[in-house]
């Protein structure tokens, strides 16, 4: 089995992270889930989108630890039929 790599590492950490933090909240952890599941589809070799989504995701995840948080934006870029 293949190594992973240390930004591998970091995300899966996060996605853990976003994980527990949703657990108390209904309806968050399929949303993430999913929001993880799409951005998976991402090439290895596209570091900087990935360093990109992955910072946003920090301070997504720092928002829903907040226990005022009720709802949670999306991770990835708009639809273009969504006008």
């Amino acid at each position: 089995m293949a190594r992973h790599s240390k930004l591998q590492k970091q995300i899966l950490a996060l996605y853990r992270q976003f994980l527990q933090a949703g657990r108390d909240k209904p309806g968050f952890v399929p949303r993430i889930r999913d929001e993880f599941r799409v951005n998976s589809s991402i090439k290895r070799t596209d570091v900087m989108h990935i360093e990109y989504l992955y910072r946003r995701a920090q301070r997504q995840l720092d928002q829903l630890k907040d226990t005022n948080t009720k709802q949670l934006g999306s991770f990835s870029k708009p639809r273009a039929d969504d006008s």
